[in-house]
């Protein structure tokens, strides 16, 4: 049963076993019932008179065993009889059984509503409360609170008297007792100061609490009594001690310091002068997970202020010179954020920003052009002297955002910039290609030059630009943009300048800001999910319940309806709804539908880490210019937007055809209703075509085929699902091409894997599914070689390679080069590694859209032996890159 085998039809001789005196075997009968009475309703009336009969047992435990068993057991028939065990439970003198019986009251709640209230259970409940044993308060309490969230009527009112009983419990509950009570007192409303007083007195000992959950809850508690009270001592004071507690959650493990930093977050936000003398405790630590190091980074931006400011700037400006690029993009925006924000310390962040733009890394320069832009809206006319040395870096902007960023500015202040049109006029030249955050800027800051500056040049450019922009593109928000300014142009010059060059609203730092509505509710459900997703729980908690079993609905079904079992080999095969479905797909994630944005479940697992060895001393003597070869032809251009609806089999553009016979079989007649389907990856005339051949062995033809790929690490996806076969009679075959590209919708996150999961539809016989391997040869790109000082920085820059050991013969090392060539592999440099016998080769590639490969090849000609080094920013790729060099090799 616990491992997914049916062992219902041994059910009546599990019920006879109840009778045993052998407390383990009774309690191994009851969790049998639990999981299989609901599709055996009728035989498990059969254990009502033993569950009745345990209820009133001398063991306590049994007593428990029993009620906790019925109350869990959804089948209504089993309910009316649980009524009268359940009453004489919430009496009983032991206290393990009250609070066992406590908890059933709330199931049956839900399977019972009216019963629950008929019977006046809440009422018990309630006076339960008052209970001398502190558990049974608390399951009490977690009982009506349950309740309450399902009837949504008011079932627990606390008053003082219930308040000093809560109280009372809480310093002898267990830690989830006191959880529960802690969460029960912010439904208490406070009548006076005093009142407010006197909660957090008895509830501040919890925040030295052991466990994060009590500490928060506590925490939560005093921040909602701290709204209640106006004496700004008493706020200070409560103040002072809430801030020790919540530093200490941050030496746990990193899980835990990533929800305390999310709490932390929206308290900070709240009330900031809590931890507004610890922001060194945030500092970041070289060990941190990045998921604790971006956190930490939000919560220093509002903990910084004038007395602080530069103790968090000269870590800020350590951040950002780490290796990890996304943290170094953080940092840089959190300094201008801190400019934008604190209006004193502008000026030492803008420097800052101006010391790290001169170390010319080009992601730091991008990230701190986008901040400084930020930084003139804040404060307009102040600090635009520095204008002149992020000109000089124009070079490296090659990101749509900075790019914006810096016309941008180019735009606004023109008339201080004295080359202003050549500047812009550098940017129009790849104006078709560039993105629409681009081009929307060119267009405005055009505009603005030749507001500013209306010289023949600018003229000239203006016209280019209005042109391109309504007759040349596809984008309706550009195209509009442009014709609006033409009409003001071309109307009223002086109407244009007042829409065009108004002053800007000054803007604020709000980017993690949240409306104070929000976060009055976030702060009162504070330590659970909702302050961690920083989201109201009921935006993404469903409220719906699961239905009680009836005995009619239950009766027609089969244990084989309610469980589907992974098939247990890979040719078996599952069916759903009248489809054939394999067993890989039928054991992931659920199935949607063939053309929805997701098919399966994305699984990928990353290789093992072979073993590693150093190359640096050999790097470091590489000529690494001598033996670059030459740039190969670049490949044929892919066809437009326009056309992409003609990318599919049969275009004109595919020249090669790759045999049917070659292809390996991926579902066999057995398994796809008569259908074989063979296929293959491959790169062809500078594209990823998926090679695809059927054949009909079923007695119907066959049309309609369809095909789509799940998330995978590379964002493959058809340029059309149409397999362009045809109809298929029976007995008949067709090849097709499916022409592969990239879409950012089908990139999924995480390490790279070359699994492909792929789904066919047909008209006749539905959808098929299969798993297929991505060849790395079809993902190196024929533009894909780099210069020799890049790869050597790159070689250098990145973690411990991984080595592997080919069992090839190399003999001719220009033969060697000219297959590597062939296969999208380009050789950089080549020479003898001295005192040893073999040569060096260093290799590299660019797989589609994932990352470079750096390799290096030491053998020895005419040896069977050729070790590889493999190095890369995504190190899981090593396995398939060195199977895809050996095939070349081989």
């Amino acid at each position: 049963m616990t491992v997914g085998k049916d062992v219902s039809m041994l059910f009546p001789h599990v019920v006879n076993c109840m009778q045993t005196d052998d407390l383990e075997l009774k309690k191994l009968v009851y969790l049998y019932l639990i999981n299989y009475a609901k599709t055996q309703p009728d035989l498990a009336i059969m254990a009502v008179n033993t569950f009745v009969k345990d209820s009133q047992d001398p063991n306590p435990l049994i007593r428990a065993l029993a009620v906790r068993t019925m109350g869990c057991i959804r089948v209504d028939k089993i309910t009316e009889y649980l009524c009268d065990p359940l009453q004489r439970c919430l009496k009983d003198d032991d206290p393990y059984v009250r609070k066992t019986a406590a908890v059933c009251v709330a199931k049956l709640f839900d399977i019972n509503a009216e019963l629950v209230e008929d019977r006046g259970f809440l009422d018990m409940l309630r006076d339960m409360l008052s209970d001398a044993n502190p558990m049974v308060v608390a399951n009490a309490l977690a009982a009506l609170q349950e309740i309450q969230e399902i009837s949504g009527k008011e079932v627990l009112e606390i008053t003082s008297a219930t308040l000093f009983k809560l109280l009372t419990a809480l310093n002898e509950c267990t830690e989830w007792g006191q959880v529960f009570i802690l969460d029960s007192l912010m439904n208490y409303r406070v009548q006076d100061s005093k009142d407010a007083e006197k909660i957090v007195e008895r509830v501040l000992p919890r925040l030295q609490h052991v466990n994060s959950a009590v500490v928060l809850s506590a925490a939560k508690v005093v921040l909602r009594m701290m709204e209640e009270v106006q004496n700004e001592e008493l706020i200070k004071l409560w103040s002072k001690k809430m801030a020790p507690p919540l530093v200490t959650l941050l030496s746990a493990e990193p899980e835990v310091q990533y929800v305390a930093l999310r709490n932390i977050s929206l308290i900070v936000q709240r009330w900031p002068q809590i931890l507004s003398h610890e922001v060194k405790v945030f500092f970041c630590k070289y060990n941190d997970p990045i998921y604790v190091k971006m956190e930490k980074l939000e919560i220093m931006i509002k903990l910084a202020n004038e007395n602080n400011i530069d103790q968090v700037l000269l870590e800020f400006k350590e951040y950002a010179q780490e290796v990890d690029v996304d943290f170094v993009r953080k940092a840089v925006r959190a300094i201008g954020r801190c400019a934008v924000s604190l209006e004193k310390a502008a000026q030492r962040c803008i420097s800052v920003l101006l010391e790290l733009i001169q170390a010319k890394v080009n992601y730091v320069v991008q990230e701190a052009v986008i901040v400084i832009k930020d930084i003139f809206r804040r404060y307009p006319n102040q600090y635009e002297s520095i204008i002149a040395q992020l000109c000089e870096n124009l070079e490296s902007l090659d990101e749509p955002e900075a790019k914006a960023s810096m016309i941008w500015i180019i735009g606004e202040y023109a008339e201080r910039i004295d080359n202003a049109d050549e500047l812009l006029e550098t940017f129009l030249e790849t104006f078709p290609e560039e993105t629409s955050m681009v081009q929307l800027q060119l267009l405005t800051a055009t505009v603005k030059l030749f507001l500013k500056k209306p010289t023949e040049s600018v003229q000239r450019m203006i016209q280019l630009v209005l042109s391109c922009a309504t007759s040349e593109t596809d984008n309706p928000d550009l195209r509009d943009r442009a014709y609006v300014y033409w009409r003001l142009l071309s109307t009223d010059p002086e109407a244009a300048k007042d829409v065009v060059l108004a002053n800007k609203p000054i803007i604020s730092d709000d980017v993690a800001t949240l409306e104070p509505g929000l976060l009055k509710t976030l702060m009162e459900q504070i330590s659970t999910l909702a302050s961690v997703y920083h989201k109201p729980a009921d935006t993404f908690v469903s409220r719906q319940r699961l239905a009680v079993q009836k005995v009619e609905s239950v009766a027609s079904r089969t244990f084989e309806e309610e469980d589907v079992a992974a098939a247990p080999a890979p040719q078996a095969a599952a069916v759903n709804n009248g489809v054939v479905v394999p067993a890989a797909a039928a054991s992931s994630a659920p199935v949607m539908d063939l053309l929805g944005d997701d098919l399966l479940g994305d699984s990928s697992q990353p290789p093992a880490a072979p073993a590693a060895g150093g190359l640096d001393e050999l790097l470091g003597g590489m000529d690494i210019n001598a033996a670059a070869p030459a740039a190969p032809p670049a490949a044929a251009a892919a066809a437009s937007s326009a056309d992409l609806f003609d990318m599919f089999v049969g275009s004109s553009d595919l020249s090669v055809s790759a045999p049917a016979t070659n292809l390996p079989i991926l579902l066999s007649g057995e398994r796809a209703k008569g259908l074989t389907i063979s296929g293959k990856l491959s790169r062809s005339a500078g594209q990823i075509v998926y090679y695809i051949h059927i054949s009909n062995g079923s007695a119907q033809p066959v049309d309609g085929f369809m095909l789509q790929v799940n998330n995978n690490s590379f964002g493959l996806a058809p340029a059309d699902q149409v397999v362009a076969v045809g109809t298929l009679a029976s007995g008949a075959s067709g090849s097709g091409q499916v022409v592969m590209t990239y879409s950012a919708a089908k990139h999924a996150q995480g390490p790279a894997s070359t699994r492909l999961q792929v789904a066919m539809r047909t008209n006749q016989l539905g959808v098929f599914y299969w798993d297929d391997n991505i060849p790395l040869s079809a993902l190196l790109e024929g533009n894909g070689t780099i210069d020799g000082q890049t790869f050597l920085n790159s070689w250098r820059s990145l973690p411990q390679e991984s080595v592997q050991r080919l069992n090839v013969t190399i003999s001719d090392i220009e033969a060697t080069k000219a297959k590597l060539h062939s296969a999208n592999l380009f050789v950089l440099a080549h020479r003898p590694v001295p005192g040893t016998g073999q040569d060096a080769l260093y290799v590299t590639g660019r797989v589609f859209h994932a990352a470079q490969v750096l390799l290096e090849l030491r053998l020895a000609r005419g040896m069977p032996e050729v070790d590889v080094s493999f190095k890369s920013e995504r190190q899981e790729l090593a396995d398939a890159t060195v199977g895809a060099l050996r095939n070349v090799l081989a």
